[in-house]
């Protein structure tokens, strides 16, 4: 799931400055799930701006919603009614609903109210791990499962670098070095031989090489499914 936080009041009041009446908008897909984007996070956000706004003396009058998700055209069907009733849209949705919204409704201004920041599991309650990058050339089969891309902090190949010690990363004490969790996970599944190839650099166009990247299921994917 895609993981964002809020972003602080001070900066989306700097957005909306000029406006008397915004909606915000939140989005019951992974930024609810990731206590940042749903109902609940849209309620105290409006509670929030209108109180600061009355503070300051410019009264803000605001409209609160959550659509099912903000990454499908489907769902976003109800910013044509939002055009004619507020001045501007604070999206609580990550980074793709914004970019959607605005391309669907481009005469709406709709602002980011939260920064969206990696690709996440949710392993407990109240916590979320970055584990994937998104990278396009996915190589788990080799790696046990674990991403040494996304877990690890050079993103390195073939191994730790001199700064892991005891298991643990140099960055933190708390943080496990990857290549000792792969090296644990492939030894207890009998596939350490998978360690004892050379991996040539990482081919990375697959991660954003020559623009947007796009997919789309021709015909024949979609009967065969």
């Amino acid at each position: 799931m895609i993981v964002a936080e809020r972003k602080p009041i001070k900066q989306i009041l700097e957005m909306i400055e000029p406006y008397a009446k915004v909606a915000i908008v939140g989005c019951r897909g992974c930024v609810a799930i990731c206590s940042a984007g749903g109902d609940r996070e849209v309620e105290i956000l409006a509670s929030a701006l209108r109180l600061a706004r009355k503070n300051n003396g410019k009264p803000l009058e605001t409209v609160e919603k959550t659509f099912t998700r903000q990454c499908d055209p489907e769902y976003l069907t109800p910013l044509a009614d939002l055009k004619e009733e507020v001045e501007a849209v604070i999206s609580l949705a990550c980074g793709v609903g914004v970019n959607l919204a605005s391309e669907l409704y481009p005469d709406l201004k709709i602002y980011p109210g939260v920064n969206t920041t990696f690709y996440g599991a949710n392993p407990a309650l109240g916590k979320w791990e970055e584990m994937c990058r998104g990278c396009g050339d996915c190589i788990l089969d080799l790696t046990g499962g674990i991403c040494p891309i996304a877990r690890c902090a050079k993103n390195l190949l073939n191994g730790p670098c001199g700064g892991s010690q005891n298991g643990k990363c140099e960055i933190s004490p708390d943080t496990p070095c990857v290549w000792q969790l792969i090296y644990d996970r492939l030894k207890a599944r009998g596939e350490l031989e998978k360690l004892a190839q050379i991996w040539a650099p990482k081919n990375w166009i697959p991660a954003g090489y020559g623009g947007p990247r796009k997919r789309e299921r021709s015909d024949l994917e979609l009967n065969k499914n």
